[in-house]
């Protein structure tokens, strides 16, 4: 995933907007505009490097003459105190950019550095993790950017890219179906058989199920994904060896609570992707500071 420059400065003018607002009234009042510093961006913990080129940006839009030297590059993993970058430039629009660039490049190194610890356990078995639509409002694409640094692989940007026909849709279908006059059952099958009919010819379809038997109705509708929510590794196994037998074979995602310490358990099944909401639902930040030299 390429960082489009367009969309993050989008981002980025929000963020300052939020920071700096009218201006900043304790720098403007105490540091004259002449005045240049070199300073350092360290970060105190170990740690995958997430948004330097964003830092680099954000300075950029308060002040182009503001020189930012990378010293290593997004998806690096780092030890404790290392200097992530070089600022020099004038004092006035580092300090103002100071705490809003930390608390992104902070904010989206826990993301990768936290995405991983997760990659490194599932790669072996070769599944992929993946991220979910549990972000941040309007932080959501550079979420999505820092799981993709740290190895992951993202899902769906949002509800326009792909279908997932999740627990509620099936139930809300099955109401709408019962008060129609067929009289027939609703199956998974015909509602993937409609999402695929009612949208663009190549769209993503995928199902959420919850047992076996859910997923061998599904499995008949042919879907991309079967999403399989909150199954035990017993029974994901047992999907796993329903499809080896079918002569559909679509992808399997295992999903629903999914953590660190069960992390390998599900690996093991060699199921093609986990996702892990918490990946950006649940993050703590990077110790990091902006020192002068």
């Amino acid at each position: 995933m390429q960082l489009d420059k367009a969309r993050t400065l989008a981002i980025i003018k929000a963020v300052l907007k939020e920071d700096i607002g009218s201006g900043d009234i304790t720098t403007s009042a105490l540091i004259d505009k002449s005045t240049s510093i070199d300073t350092v961006m360290l970060t105190r913990e170990d740690c995958v490097v997430c948004g330097l080129q964003i830092a680099e940006w954000m300075l950029g839009a308060i002040d182009c003459s503001v020189r930012f030297k990378p010293n290593c590059s997004d998806g690096d993993l780092v030890g404790a105190w290392k200097e992530l970058a070089y600022i020099e430039g004038r004092a006035q629009s580092i300090l103002k950019t100071e705490r809003a660039m930390l608390n992104l490049v902070a904010f989206l190194s826990g993301i990768a550095t936290k995405t991983r610890k997760f990659v490194d356990i599932a790669k072996p078995y070769g599944v992929k993790i993946m991220d979910t639509r549990k972000t941040i409002p309007l932080l959501r694409y550079l979420q999505k950017y820092a799981v993709f640094t740290g190895g992951g692989t993202n899902h769906r940007m949002g509800l326009y890219d792909a279908v997932l026909i999740k627990d509620n849709h099936i139930r809300v279908a099955g109401i709408w179906h019962r008060g129609s006059d067929s009289g027939e059952k609703l199956k998974l099958k015909d509602l993937v058989e409609r999402a695929r009919k009612n949208n663009i010819k190549g769209t993503v379809v995928e199902v959420e199920v919850e047992s076996l038997a859910e997923f061998s109705d599904a499995l008949s509708g042919k879907p991309d994904i079967i999403m399989l929510d909150n199954m035990t590794p017993d029974n994901v196994k047992a999907c796993m060896d329903i499809r080896k037998l079918s002569k559909i074979k679509p992808q399997l995602e295992v999903s629903g609570g999914i953590d660190l310490g069960t992390i390998e358990k599900y690996a093991k099944t060699k199921v093609d992707m986990i996702s892990v909401g918490s990946l950006t639902s649940s993050v703590e930040d990077i110790d990091m500071t902006l020192d002068i030299v």
